[in-house]
């Protein structure tokens, strides 16, 4: 088993964990789980989307959120799925955005309304201007496992998507298990490939704990060489354009396995236990 010595741990919650909260959510309480998680070791958050309100209610705060994230001096994530939203992000002077365009292109169209090809035609654009910006680049792959419209995503699908984001030259590329489907063997097959194929790639693991795999995906692809991993404090979180889709692998799962293995993550497992109470009493969906 190949354990790496050091494991970088992104925390999602206060974007994706909380983006499909159906009650709304106060600015302040957002701000406040926020800054208790920029005291627990974790040196990177996504925490804002640029998205409509009307189809992502609450992430209508995202000027907001980043100017608080920018008064902390944390570095931040923000979502940006359009020219118009990386606009948004620049004035705020968010330090880091993230795209994303499905492997699957059913899964396109029913989120974005756009084929993968479209997506990858703005996302040109966008890392064009972000660059220019000095803003860091990150690139979601999501359904690379599988889509609820389709049914299993072929590794050709997935590495069409990746192999573009690598010309793009994205920072790193988010390899989404989106709908929680996927499993221990098809993770490490589909990331032993991406990584023999792209050996200088930066890759981060993202996975959903649909049906309760979550942790036995990150180890699958930490033999594969994966030491990068997206993670929701409590487990918060579920895609709006996946139906069945659970939450995120919970931040405090990951960390305590990490510790136990004598893997690196300079997190606080004592700091963020504490927190877990209050990043769940933000959810209707997860207690």
């Amino acid at each position: 088993m190949f354990i790496p010595r050091n494991v970088e741990i992104i925390e999602v919650g206060p974007r994706d964990g909380l983006q499909n909260e159906p009650e709304p959510i106060s600015t302040e309480s957002k701000k406040e789980l926020i800054r208790q998680l920029s005291e627990t070791g974790i040196t990177r958050m996504e925490t804002a989307a640029f998205v409509s309100p009307k189809w992502v209610p609450q992430m209508a705060d995202a000027n907001e959120i980043s100017q608080y994230c920018n008064e902390l001096g944390i570095t931040y994530i923000a979502l940006t799925p359009n020219l118009k939203a990386l606009e948004r992000a620049i004035e705020a002077k968010v330090p880091q955005i993230a795209v994303f365009i499905g492997a699957s292109t059913a899964f396109n169209k029913k989120n974005i309304n756009k084929s993968t090809d479209e997506s990858l035609l703005e996302t040109e654009k966008m890392f064009e201007i972000a660059k220019k910006h000095g803003i860091f680049t990150r690139a979601y792959i999501s359904m690379s496992f599988s889509c609820p419209y389709q049914g299993e995503v072929s590794f050709e699908e997935l590495d069409y998507v990746c192999k573009r984001f690598v010309e793009l030259e994205a920072d790193e590329i988010d390899v989404g298990d989106t709908n929680g489907m996927a499993n221990p063997k098809i993770v490490y097959e589909k990331f032993s490939k991406l990584k023999n194929l792209y050996q200088d790639a930066v890759f981060v693991g993202h996975f959903h704990d649909t049906r309760k795999m979550a942790l036995a995906n990150t180890l699958a692809a930490m033999n594969a060489g994966i030491d990068k991993y997206d993670s929701s404090i409590g487990g918060l979180g579920g895609c709006p354009f996946s139906p069945g889709a659970t939450g995120n692998l919970a931040t405090e799962d990951i960390a305590l396995m990490l510790s136990e293995m004598g893997v690196e993550t300079g997190v606080s497992m004592e700091k963020i236990n504490k927190i877990v109470p209050y990043a769940k009493s933000l959810s209707s969906r997860v207690k």
